[in-house]
């Protein structure tokens, strides 16, 4: 079987495709024949050993894809050969066959295809866990989403309106601030033209945002937590733009909000059965028309190092998603 993989942490360039022997699952392990594998900003910092999971070399990078069982191991009873599944590998996924955990794989929705659910598990799970469990965000109140085109902004702002928040969706163009106002996005700043502070203040008649919704890091976040309201919470989700920024933590004092992290990874390690019920629902809200993922592109395997390019060049909206 074919596999993209890492010899050596670099560069996007530096991956190679490579045929490889095809896995053996082991007790509870089970082979996925790949059909298509999303692309997520992760994946290229696990490439320049710049994320927290390490894996030896040589190894595939992609973190979810969606595909068939091929092959189950000793003790493995959800699933048999032939089951449509999707899964979360953290790495491996940009291969034709994966190897992985029978707690890894998830069912897709009726009426999801390979591409979409390739493309779900992560940014709606990332986005329900941050706005459901870390954000307590509740019906009648302001979500601020900043990075707000890419794949969990998108989830953010369809999962901000199944809940019945009034979303502010930020972005850095006008053909990006498109795709959000399509997904449900009630207002929208492109903070690269507008005052970030100022727009926030007049939308909101001086009172800010309830929950602040932040993947993107850099010069964003500091004036977005200055715009949150009396007990806000600001959302410490990832950061994409390459940049921490160092927070002035008196400003959690002087507004009584909280800056909360969301780790998605560890929580479905930690909370399992949590983890079970919030994708039960967001199941159950695409099945009603609520979630909408958007693959805006596609490319074959072997354009990874392409995908990861544009990933990490900021030029993806929604999500991107490799073929086998």
């Amino acid at each position: 079987m074919r596999a993209v993989l890492c010899k050596a942490y670099g560069p996007p360039e530096s991956l190679v495709l490579e045929d490889v022997p095809s896995p053996v699952p082991g007790k509870g392990e089970v082979v996925l024949s790949v059909k298509a594998a999303s692309v997520n900003f992760p994946d290229t910092l696990i490439i320049q050993n710049k994320y927290q999971t390490k894996p030896p070399l040589p190894f595939s990078p992609g973190s979810e894809c969606a595909g068939v069982v091929k092959t189950v191991g000793e003790g493995v009873t959800r699933v048999r050969p032939g089951d449509p599944v999707m899964a979360v590998t953290t790495y491996g996924s940009f291969a034709e066959e994966v190897l992985t955990s029978e707690s890894r794989l998830l069912a897709i929705p009726p009426g999801m295809d390979f591409q979409t659910a390739s493309a779900f598990t992560l940014t709606y799970g990332t986005s329900a866990h941050a706005l459901v469990d870390r954000g307590e965000l509740k019906s009648g109140e302001t979500l601020l989403v900043l990075g707000a085109s890419g794949g969990v902004g998108l989830a953010a702002i369809e999962i901000g309106k199944a809940l019945g928040a009034r979303v502010i969706a930020c972005a850095s163009t006008g053909d990006k601030l498109a795709v959000c106002e399509e997904h449900g996005a009630d207002e929208l700043i492109n903070y690269t033209t507008q005052d970030l502070r100022e727009r926030i203040k007049g939308i909101t008649n001086g009172e800010g945002a309830d929950v602040v919704y932040d993947a993107v890091g850099g010069p964003y976040s500091e004036p977005a937590l200055r715009s949150t309201r009396w007990r806000g919470r600001f959302l410490v989700v990832g950061f994409a733009s390459g940049e921490i920024p160092k927070i002035p933590l008196n400003l959690a004092l002087l507004k009584g909000c909280s800056i909360v992290g969301v780790f998605w990874g560890d929580f479905v390690k930690r909370e399992p059965a949590r983890f079970a019920t919030m994708m039960q629902q967001l199941s159950e809200w695409y099945q009603r028309g609520l979630l909408k993922p958007y693959v805006s592109e596609t490319l074959p395997l072997e354009r990874a190092a392409e995908a990861l390019t544009l990933m990490s060049s900021r030029k993806v909206k929604g999500k991107l998603v490799l073929t086998m």
